[in-house]
């Protein structure tokens, strides 16, 4: 052994105490306002439908057109695979893995909506919507047919609507109550927000019924949909949409971007509102800044050009939503919205695509680290939680098997898990 070395220092401890509690406040509000990512599945898509529209066997009725486009209009791997671009060697793997999703789990996430898609109706046709929505989705919980995740999107906490849209979601929280309780994953949105003061309503609204019910305090979660200019921007400069996020008191799950919405406000003109527009991009950007870091996810938006007609027609719809899906997922917005069955065959190409032409160099670089292996790309604990946190995602939607994750990476689930969700000390210690 060497010569250990002398270890001296010139600073009294009171002085590390003294900055300890100097920074207490602030450590207390990086926890508070930082809670990083909360490490549960993310849908890589939102299906809207409307309220009259929802059935018991919409997400089974979903898939099943998704799979008579396929067998209509790509009925093998390399017709799919011309019609979108895809290279030889994600062809049949891709669109393998697409068909056996839309028979295993076609829809994600889905939304029963009462907004836009749903309208203005007489209170008692729109009370007895509400109420067999809140069936419909406890008896698809109870026999296994739900998506992962349902809940609705109510009308808006603007004025003409407000009173109608809390009665909304009260017939429905108290349906499913009645009907044994509300499911895991239960998901709600809160479209049209433009003041952080109707958040706040949003959670006196929800902290009345938990108390109602006897529920755990922040058991009811909401998405926060942007759809204004002033919730990007408000009069005084500031970002809106930050002030929104805490304003939610920690009950946030997700920022919902609405493609339309949010361009008509702008001015943009019709033909030109789409979810890569410019103005989309500023917007986008700005609600991912405001929630990096808080555990609130990002989704982008959604294409209004459906795929339907002649195979011509289709094919030119399905290149344009697999091309925007693709150019989402780049800019880490890995969730978006879905409007129709024939979006659901890109939707999942795209996803698969991007999570399968990235796995190899992803796993390797996360065997490197693990293994303190070294190569040609020198790695942070920063870098390990994005490499474990895209597998993880590839894992969730159906894009990877653990078995072939675990054959490059040598990890388990739980290594990867991780990684992918280190405690803030992890991260800063080493690195920067």
């Amino acid at each position: 052994m060497g010569q250990q070395e002398k270890v001296t220092t010139s600073l009294a401890g009171a002085v590390s105490e003294e900055i300890d509690a100097s920074l207490a406040p602030v450590d207390a509000e990086l926890e508070r306002r930082y809670p990083g990512d909360p490490g549960t599945r993310q849908p890589v898509h939102t299906v809207y439908v409307p309220g009259d529209v929802f059935a018991a066997d919409t997400v089974r009725t979903w898939g099943d057109r998704a799979l008579a486009a396929l067998d209509e209009h790509a009925p093998d791997a390399g017709s799919f695979a011309a019609a979108l671009g895809l290279s030889d060697d994600l062809a049949e793997p891709v669109y393998n893995r697409v068909r056996a999703k839309l028979e295993r789990e076609p829809v994600e996430d889905l939304r029963v909506d009462f907004e836009d898609g749903y309208g203005p109706r007489p209170d008692a046709e729109e009370d007895e919507t509400a109420a067999r929505a809140a069936r419909l989705i406890a008896e698809a919980y109870r026999d296994g047919t739900a998506a992962p995740y349902m809940g609705i999107r109510m009308k808006c906490m603007e004025a003409p609507v407000r009173a109608r849209g809390i009665r909304t979601l009260d017939i429905f929280l108290t349906g499913l109550i009645e009907a044994g309780g509300l499911p895991g994953g239960l998901l709600l949105t809160l479209p049209k927000v433009t003041y952080p003061e109707q958040v706040t309503a949003m959670v006196r609204l929800l902290e009345a019924f938990e108390k109602a019910h006897g529920l755990d305090a922040g058991r009811i979660g909401f998405e926060i949909q942007i759809e204004t200019s002033q919730a990007i921007l408000a009069a005084d400069g500031t970002a809106t949409v930050a002030r929104m996020i805490q304003a939610a008191e920690g009950r946030a799950t997700g920022l919902h971007y609405g493609t339309f919405d949010y361009s008509a406000c702008l001015g943009v003109s019709a033909a030109y509102q789409a979810s890569d527009h410019p103005a989309a991009d500023h917007a986008k950007a700005v609600m991912q800044v405001a929630a990096a870091g808080t555990g609130v996810r990002v989704c982008d938006g959604s294409t209004n050009v459906l795929p339907v007609g002649p195979a011509e027609q289709v094919h030119a719809a399905w290149r344009l939503h697999y091309g925007l899906t693709r150019r989402a997922l780049a800019r880490a917005y890995y969730q978006g919205w879905d409007m129709h069955p024939g979006h659901l065959p890109t939707r999942y190409a795209a996803v698969f695509a991007f999570y399968r032409e990235g796995f190899e160099q992803a796993a390797a670089r996360l065997a490197r680290y693990a293994n303190r292996a070294g190569g040609d790309v020198m790695d942070e604990p920063a870098t390990a939680k994005a490499l474990s946190g895209y597998l993880l995602r590839g894992l969730d939607c159906g894009a990877l098997d653990m078995g072939e994750v675990a054959r490059l990476t040598g990890l388990t689930r739980a290594d990867l898990e991780g990684y992918a969700s280190p405690r803030r000390g992890d991260l800063t210690a080493s690195g920067s």
